[in-house]
């Protein structure tokens, strides 16, 4: 029998296999002209440092397994040049292959690395680590739908996202979260990219932050590599932008954005953004992009609430294996509002507990957060529940009071700083003491703008873990309105 008829013979008893192209192949025939073409493509030195010690491992099911150095080769090639790579493979191999990349410093043959039968189901499957995946991508695997605490602050924004998560592409597309600093946006939108790659490992998932997407832009327009930001881009089968508003009054940025959303809404792929407010506030953001950003769902995330906090102190904890006693996770839920702080905080009473030996307590919080204790008071500094409830405008005479100045003028015209903190207090204190809206607040005072009031919170939010005299201020406040 000859080479070609056994050839032909071993193919009639595997049917099911897509694509004899990708089973029979000479591997290291095939990589050679590939990589002649990659050394054409990029410059010498990418070419050098990326490709010149890859190999191809494995090709079976459309599958391309790939060798590279190490962790960080890894990450550059799929990051910047996933697509050029598939490209070159698909044209070569007459398949539409998907690709995984895999750390292996040093060259196997083939007869030491895959001896035995060519048809073995360790030879079709190429192993991937779904772990490692995400991180070559920086998407968090600590971010999960089981690690999102859910309160009625964004029970929305958690359903839209499950829902998404099933059914990439077609629930809600695209999915526009919004809202203040450290209220979920980006956990959410990590937990969607960590489900749908723990379902399909190969799904091609494009993650970056809008700056980023602008700095790209830059880097590409220098160095005459606009061909690959595209494919990098707009080959996304999951396309994930955190603080998309950056885009906006960019003109070059939101030209390319408009053309890659369309591509990727196009072939059927998921598209997920964060904002810091709703697209139609968002300045300076052309109409075309705003009527595609509210084309699907936008949902508003809101500033947690006590309990909410309460939550995810307790959740943060247990993932650091650190025991927080219910008094003290009250205290840390009084006192910091953003999710990222109370994460920071958290980090920092391990690593004092870990180098005292002592374990957490109420007064050792305390202490951390320089907050004086009275003796005999509640572990919480702010009561939570019904008791907690007053309105706008006993917030409003209190701030007045405490800072000594004029309800007219905290309503008034005037920005300068004396106005403008005690201002930015009542916002804060509205929003997540009373969970008002952002309108709400701002109509409290005189008719302000979305915008105004949130940024308004996110600077009392982001600047209480550091200035103790705004902290002393903002807890005076709270309790002269609930002693």
């Amino acid at each position: 029998m000859t080479g070609v008829d056994k050839f032909f013979s071993m193919w009639t008893t595997y049917p099911q296999c897509p694509c004899p192209s990708l089973l029979y192949m000479d591997l290291e025939k095939l990589w050679k002209p590939v990589l002649a073409e990659l050394e054409l493509s990029v410059s010498k030195t990418i070419y050098k440092t990326c490709f010149a010690q890859t190999r191809l491992i494995s090709l079976a099911n459309d599958v391309a397994a790939v060798g590279v150095a190490s962790p960080l080769m890894r990450t550059l090639i799929e990051t910047r040049y996933y697509s050029l790579v598939k490209s070159v493979v698909d044209h070569h191999a007459h398949a539409n292959t998907s690709l995984v990349f895999i750390v292996s410093a040093k060259k196997e043959s083939l007869s030491d690395k895959f001896a035995g039968p060519l048809f073995s189901r360790e030879y079709q499957q190429a192993p991937t680590d779904v772990a490692a995946i995400a991180k070559s991508l920086h998407i968090r695997a600590e971010s999960t739908f089981d690690s999102f605490a859910v309160s009625s602050t964004n029970q929305m924004a958690y359903a839209a996202a499950t829902a998404v998560a099933k059914n990439p592409g077609s629930a809600y597309n695209p999915l526009v979260f919004y809202g203040s600093t450290g209220v979920g946006k980006t956990h959410l939108m990590h937990a969607v990219a960590n489900s749908v790659l723990a379902k399909k490992p190969n799904t091609r998932v494009v993650y970056c932050m809008g700056e980023e997407f602008l700095n790209e832009i830059v880097e590409a327009i220098q160095t005459k590599t606009g061909r690959l930001f595209k494919q990098k881009y707009r080959s996304a089968q999951l396309l994930m932008v955190d603080d998309v508003q950056f885009i906006a009054g960019k003109q070059t940025a939101q030209e390319e954005f408009f053309h890659t959303f369309n591509a990727v809404h196009r072939e059927g792929g998921q598209i997920i953004l964060t904002s810091d407010r709703p697209p139609s506030e968002i300045a300076k953001l052309e109409d075309r992009l705003r009527s595609r950003f509210e084309g699907g769902m936008t949902v508003d995330i809101s500033v947690p609430d006590f309990e909410l906090r309460a939550a995810i102190v307790n959740i943060k904890s247990q993932a650091l294996g650190l025991a927080v006693p219910p008094d003290a996770a009250q205290l840390i839920a009084a006192n910091i509002t953003d999710t990222r702080a109370i994460e920071g905080f958290l980090k920092r009473l391990a690593g004092q507990s870990a180098t005292t030996g002592m374990p957490v307590t109420s007064d050792a919080v305390a202490s951390l957060l320089r907050i004086k204790r009275q003796e005999g008071a509640t572990p919480s500094a702010v009561p939570a529940g019904p008791a907690r409830r007053t309105t706008a405008t006993e917030i409003l005479e209190a701030v007045a009071a405490a800072f000594t100045i004029k309800v007219t003028a905290l309503k008034g015209p005037k920005r300068d700083r004396p106005i403008a903190r005690p201002r930015q207090v009542f916002m804060y204190l509205c929003r997540t003491e009373l969970s008002l809206t952002l309108d709400d607040i701002g109509g409290a005072l005189g008719g302000r703008d979305h915008t105004t009031v949130l940024h308004g919170v996110e600077t009392v939010s982001r600047e209480l873990s550091t200035n103790e005299r705004l902290r002393e201020a903002v807890e005076g406040i709270k309790k002269s309105l609930w002693p």
